[in-house]
């Protein structure tokens, strides 16, 4: 697909009413210039997309709407067809139109449909390509998302960024720094994660640029639990303690497992050399953090 110049770009934005991330792409696209919607129609509404999407002609679209539970993923387990309606149904229709109009698509999807094995064991640093199948189904939630990660690979307009454990300096309830600070207990593996003060100006650039396929959307390397929440101590509550569990010991008390794994970033930083490691960019976040405390 050709790139549209800029002055006449327009987005439609799923998600961007209500959602974290969708408010955090509105606020970059202002930031930058680009004229943007909010969409108004919700993903299962076939028709009234169709309408909106008539109405409002836009060049692009993001979605980055879609179920996650509240205040988890376990309650997917429990409300599947809404699940189904939204992460799958939802989503495709929401590409199905995108592509019979001839519009690009970007899909804000998930990295946590992997999870280590021996092909990719915990500290090898060799981390799952977008071209290897995916191998965790321990939640309802993933394999929604993995079903949805394979079938949009069919659709020629769709770019599907495969976000992990995101990241922000807003401290969010949705960010993963507020999640892991109020459990009583927390794991401590090293994950690959997605800081979006970083990535969501990436991620605007891959569609202007129309890139399609699916694309690993983390920072390169891996960090733990442990290392973000001494950070969070001494960046903003040096009275901060936690404790840790095992895995195990995690799986008992929840209804689903939760994916651990680290993603190959190979190609994205190949169009992005100047992509910060995840502990560079992490640091650059609770910098942002402490200076917004202290204003």
């Amino acid at each position: 697909m050709d790139p549209v110049p800029k002055a006449e770009t327009r987005f439609l934005v799923f998600g961007g009413k209500t959602g974290w991330i969708g408010k955090m792409v509105i606020e970059t696209l202002e930031k930058e210039g680009i004229y943007y919607d909010a969409a108004e129609s919700r993903l299962e509404e076939r028709e009234h997309i169709l309408k909106e999407i008539e109405k409002k002609k836009p060049t692009h679209i993001i979605n980055t709407a879609g179920v996650t539970g509240v205040p988890n993923v376990d309650w997917c387990e429990t409300n599947r067809q809404q699940t189904l309606r939204s992460n799958i149904i939802g989503a495709l229709n929401l590409a199905d139109i995108a592509y019979l109009k001839g519009i690009h698509m970007t899909n804000f999807g998930t990295g946590c449909i992997y999870e280590y094995d021996a092909q990719h064991p915990l500290g090898s640093n060799i981390g799952f390509t977008e071209q290897e199948a995916p191998n965790f189904f321990g939640s309802f939630y993933s394999s929604t998302k993995v079903q949805l990660d394979q079938l949009l690979k069919n659709y020629p307009n769709v770019l599907n960024l495969r976000l992990r454990m995101p990241i922000s300096s807003d401290l969010s309830s949705r960010n993963f720094i507020t999640k892991i600070t109020k459990y009583k207990k927390v794991i401590n593996v090293p994950n690959s994660m997605t800081v979006l003060d970083e990535m969501i100006p990436i991620a605007i650039e891959l569609a202007l640029s129309k890139e399609t396929g699916n694309y690993n959307f983390t920072n390169p390397g891996v960090v733990s639990h442990n290392e973000i929440l001494q950070l969070y101590k001494t960046y903003v509550d040096p009275d901060f303690t936690w404790e840790n569990f095992t895995v195990e010991e995690q799986d008992q008390i929840l209804k689903a497992k939760r994916s651990n794994n680290e993603l190959d970033v190979s190609k994205l930083k190949e169009k992005f050399p100047e992509l910060k490691e995840i502990h560079e960019s992490l640091l650059a976040v609770f910098e942002k953090i402490r200076s917004l405390k202290n204003t």
